[in-house]
Parts: C-alpha cells; sequence; structure tokens
C-alpha cells in the first residue's frame, strides 16, 4: 500500500471535509502565537518545538483551505509532497520533514540531540515559511482547490 493510501485509511489520517477559511486563518494565527513563543523562548528544545509548530500551522492553514483534514504530521506531508508540489519545492518538504523530526527528538527523547545547522535552519526559515503559505492562500482560488480535491480523491480512491 502506498503512503497516501495508508494515510487516508488510518484514523485521524488523510481526509475530505468542507474547505473552511475560518479554521484556515485560525491555524495562521496559531502559526503566528508558535512564531512568537519561538522567538521568545530561551530553552533550544522549546524553539525547536514552536519552530516546528510555527512551519505546521502554517501548512496546515493550506489544508483547511483545501478542505483536507489530517491529525499524523507525516501524512500532513505526504499531502504537501504529492498535491502541493507546483508551490513547495523538494527542499521545503524535506525542510518541513526534517523539523518534524526534531521536534520529535527534541520533545521525547534526552539522548538525541539536533545538529546546529538544523536548529538555525529552523529558526531563520519558520518566519519566511508562514509568508509563504498566507501568499499561497491568495493563489489557491477555487478552482485550484476543486482541482486538488478531485486529483486527491482519484488518488486515494474514496
Amino acid at each position: 500500500m502506498n503512503k497516501l493510501k495508508w494515510c487516508a485509511s488510518k484514523r485521524g489520517g488523510l481526509k475530505l471535509v468542507d474547505p473552511n477559511p475560518n479554521l484556515a486563518e485560525a491555524y495562521i494565527k496559531k502559526a503566528e502565537e508558535a512564531l512568537e513563543s519561538m522567538r521568545i523562548n530561551v530553552s533550544r528544545d522549546w524553539k525547536i518545538s514552536t519552530a516546528y509548530y510555527a512551519v505546521y500551522f502554517s501548512l496546515y492553514s493550506l489544508m483547511m483551505k483545501l478542505g483536507v483534514k489530517c491529525e499524523i504530521h507525516s501524512c500532513t506531508i505526504e499531502f504537501t509532497k504529492q498535491f502541493l508540489k507546483e508551490y513547495f519545492s523538494e527542499g521545503e518538504i524535506d525542510f518541513v520533514r526534517d523539523s518534524l523530526k526534531a521536534r520529535i527528538d527534541a520533545q521525547y527523547y534526552i539522548d538525541r540531540t539536533v545538529r546546529d545547522a538544523l536548529f538555525e535552519k529552523m529558526i531563520d526559515s519558520a518566519p519566511g515559511f508562514l509568508v509563504k503559505c498566507k501568499s499561497l492562500h491568495v493563489r489557491l482560488n477555487e478552482k485550484k482547490v476543486a482541482e486538488i480535491r478531485k486529483k486527491f480523491l482519484e488518488k486515494v480512491g474514496k
């Protein structure tokens, strides 16, 4: 089974819902709050977590605009890779994936460290990622939303 179908088959996985501009805006606000927390936090681990969530909530705001719900972070990244590749480079998708791993390592493990280069990249890139996602809200018009949703249905067979 491919990753996308696996994600669609899991409880809390990828699922079409009605597009919700109010939730999309609420997730932008959560991303902004995470970014502010990242700026004021002194703990490296919490900076990593809040930087990741600034990026993740920015991305998830687009999911809400598209009407795609998902509670599994790696599946949100897979959706982005397959359906938003027109907007995000492979490097940006790798960055989100690396940031997720860094957040998990920092939050749940004592014996794992996040490389300084990745830490700095997360801190430096999170604000720009949010700005990019905000600009994509404008570019994702109703026609494009319908096209992405149709492609999703074709690929997952639901």
